[in-house]
């Protein structure tokens, strides 16, 4: 082999350790702010890392937001809030036409952009806003651009929202239609601290003191840790396993199981397929393997797939657990494979 194509290589494997040991950096940066949610920070840098948007949901108070805006300064991406009520207009979140003196004394439009053009955008209590307002990050999500005032306008890269859900409060809120909901790359869980836990968020929030943090990552690196994880080897007997995983939630196929077909309204899409399949590449990246693992497909399926499969009306009555059926079925692909 050519010495020069050795230096390539060194080069490439050099910029790769690089990256990786940033994103761990980050990682253990976050958790300095956001305390016992080490599963949570590593699940939301899986779906930055991987391009996709994450919905978080828990109750007010266990940091969602610190969350969001510690991970915006740990990887330097510029960030905007939005808060979602029932009167946010489209426009309030994509921008819209103004008047603006020029220096002749006259008024011209022009288009003022919204909180949407920024690089980690946060949809806060997403659920609160009209399904008019909701449909207008579906372009922003899908296609990473924006459409309004007769132009069609590309958003920052990497671009990545972190939508929010109150799952305790239910009045005035409205539900993410299915389309929507499919968008979403990881729903994420966040759970109540332990006393242990509690403790130590009470030591260190309650006091003078203030954690400082310091970036590690830039935008550009969250581009190529992006391209990096699509790189990630996904051997075909594991893409077999997805892929009969898949077919296997859909109550109308012919090889569903008699639970499946008794109690599935609807199963995963190709696109939460897909979600899968680079979500587990970016686990297997995270914990520093170059190459996907049926261990790392577990580790990320409840997250991928538990908001784009839903059970029927009996399949709720009947108390079925969703993550407990989705998780037998993805065990039953495995050995169909091996």
């Amino acid at each position: 082999m050519p010495s020069s194509a050795m230096t390539n290589e060194q080069v490439a494997d050099a910029e790769m350790n690089r990256l990786l040991t940033a994103l761990r950096a980050a990682q253990a940066e976050i958790g300095k702010v956001v305390l016992g949610q080490d599963r949570i920070v590593e699940d939301l840098l899986i779906g930055l890392i991987a391009g996709g948007h994450v919905l978080l949901e828990g109750p007010p108070g266990v940091g969602k937001t610190l969350l969001v805006r510690t991970l915006a300064s740990a990887t330097g991406l510029s960030f905007a809030r939005v808060q979602f009520t029932p009167d946010l207009m489209p426009a309030d979140i994509t921008g819209s036409m103004v008047l603006v003196p020029g220096a002749d004394g006259r008024n011209s439009l022009e288009f003022q952009r919204g909180a949407i053009f920024t690089q980690l955008l946060l949809a806060d209590e997403i659920n609160r806003a009209t399904p008019r307002t909701q449909s207008a990050l579906l372009e922003a999500m899908q296609e990473r651009t924006v459409s309004a005032a007769g132009q069609t306008m590309k958003l920052p890269e990497p671009f990545f929202v972190l939508a929010t859900q109150n799952p305790l409060e239910m009045d005035g809120t409205y539900i993410l239609p299915e389309a929507q909901i499919d968008r979403f790359l990881l729903q994420l869980d966040v759970p109540l601290p332990t006393p242990e836990t509690l403790s130590a968020i009470l030591d260190s929030t309650t006091g003078t003191a203030e954690t400082a943090i310091q970036q590690f990552l830039a935008p550009n690196d969250i581009i190529a840790i992006q391209t990096l994880v699509r790189s990630v080897p996904l051997a075909d007997h594991v893409r077999r396993a997805i892929a009969n995983f898949t077919i296997s939630t859909h109550p109308e196929s012919a090889n569903a199981s008699a639970e499946v077909k008794r109690y599935f309204r609807f199963g995963l899409s190709p696109r939460g397929a897909q979600a899968l399949v680079l979500a587990a590449k970016a686990h297997a990246l995270v914990n520093g393997r170059f190459n996907v693992s049926f261990d790392d497909v577990k580790a990320m399926l409840l997250a991928t797939t538990r908001h784009r499969v839903h059970l029927n009306f009996e399949g709720r009555a009947d108390g079925v657990s969703l993550e407990a059926v989705l998780n037998r079925l993805f065990d039953s692909s495995i050995k169909g494979v091996l």
